[in-house]
């Protein structure tokens, strides 16, 4: 049987063909699979992804009840000691949907304490052309939550905040659709891409 790294290496492999594989496991297993990607499969794994349906808000939580909390289980591709690239991106629906469709979120994981959480409003990117070829979400971390988040999390501050204006200041992250539970998204700064990549795993709940 084909792994999750076997079909992102196969030329012949598409998005569909990956999605269905990740479709077809168990939670635990399909996690198992996507924490192992590395680099060098993530890029394949974002370019790929160009061909999926457009990623929209449901599948990051929008049908939750406003600031109820979705974790989205992560790994990317920073140069850290691999368990530092574990984290997890947490989003809520505010209590106030009047500014139109969007996700407050910010990011858990080991190095929250030192950097700061990195607040971010996901946002879809119709309407802006440049944005849309990246993926159809972004999030945005030139916005932070203006409106109560879910219970439990951090306090909201800026992205220039401390040490985490070298990390999210001035940065964006474009999503695609992976499958039913997983995306990958690509970091942007300042509209430049950063060939750093990062997937989530979206937890049954």
């Amino acid at each position: 049987m084909s792994t999750l790294d076997d079909l992102i290496d196969d030329q012949r492999a598409g998005i569909e063909t990956i999605a269905a594989h990740l479709d077809s496991l168990a939670a635990e297993a399909r996690w198992h699979e996507v924490q192992e990607l590395g680099r060098a499969r993530q890029r394949t794994l974002y370019a790929k992804a160009a061909h999926a349906a457009p990623i929209d808000l449901a599948h990051f939580g929008v049908d939750a009840r406003p600031r109820e909390e979705v974790i989205h289980d992560g790994v990317n591709t920073l140069p850290v000691p691999r368990p530092l690239r574990r984290f997890q991106k947490r989003f809520c629906r505010p209590d106030d949907e009047s500014a139109g469709p969007r996700l407050f979120g910010y990011n858990e994981g080991p190095t929250r304490r030192w950097i700061g959480p990195g607040f971010f409003v996901a946002v879809p990117t119709a309407g802006r052309p440049s944005w849309t070829a990246n993926g159809a979400i972004v999030v945005d971390y030139f916005q932070v939550p203006d409106g109560a988040v879910a219970d439990g999390w951090p306090r909201v501050v800026d992205n220039d905040w401390r040490l985490q204006r070298f990390v999210y200041r001035e940065t964006r992250d474009f999503m695609r659709r992976v499958s039913r539970h997983v995306s990958v998204g690509a970091a942007f700064k300042r509209e430049r891409p950063l060939d750093h990549y990062f997937v989530l795993c979206r937890r049954a709940g």
